[in-house]
């Protein structure tokens, strides 16, 4: 079975487990950590990916990395998964929590692209947008500065996409402009 499928089912089972418990927010807030950890440390990635290294070694890291940090719930799920000799998989099950999580509370997913980092206005102008495009009452936007788009923004919610980079707009008037026969360069 393939890795992602494995792991969506962990991510199914935790979430239900977790709502059944009423500890969602809680186990929420431990995979957002967990996941932080995961892209902050390759290193500890490497460890929990790598076959050589015991799985009671790596038990004992994350016990000793998160105990008290995290719920028990999440500590358990923790045992569990390494028992069962799949902590490869901790970093994919905590990103998919994330986007189960996010599904469950109706939160949409947006990105914006821009040229310079995002002020407080501009953040909430984005906020709005995104929400009007998804139609949900709440988006969590991803933004990213690429100063290759030399001005303008790229704005990515669910499907759609709204490219109003200078970028774009210049390698548009490119491909108009190479089409004029009077223009022999460009």
């Amino acid at each position: 079975m393939a890795a992602s499928r494995v792991a969506s089912r962990y991510v199914k089972s935790l979430l239900d487990l977790a709502i059944e418990r009423g500890q969602l927010e809680e186990v929420h807030r431990d995979m957002v950590l967990f996941d932080s950890v995961c892209r902050e440390n390759r290193n500890f990635v490497l460890m929990l990916m790598n076959p050589i290294i015991k799985h009671d070694k790596k038990r004992e890291i994350l016990n000793r990395l998160f105990s008290g940090k995290v719920s028990e719930l999440t500590m358990a799920i923790f045992d569990i998964i390494t028992r069962k000799n799949r902590e490869p998989l901790l970093p994919e099950i905590a990103r998919g929590f994330h986007r189960a999580y996010n599904k469950h509370k109706g939160i949409g997913n947006a990105s914006v692209v821009t040229a310079v980092p995002l002020d407080n206005e501009l953040r909430e102008t984005f906020n709005k947008i995104a929400r009007s495009i998804s139609g949900e009452k709440e988006v969590e936007l991803a933004e990213r500065v690429d100063g290759d788009l030399i001005g303008g923004f790229v704005l990515t919610v669910g499907d759609q996409q709204v490219d109003a980079s200078l970028r774009r707009k210049l390698k548009v008037l490119r491909t108009e402009l190479s089409k004029n026969p009077y223009i022999k360069e460009f």
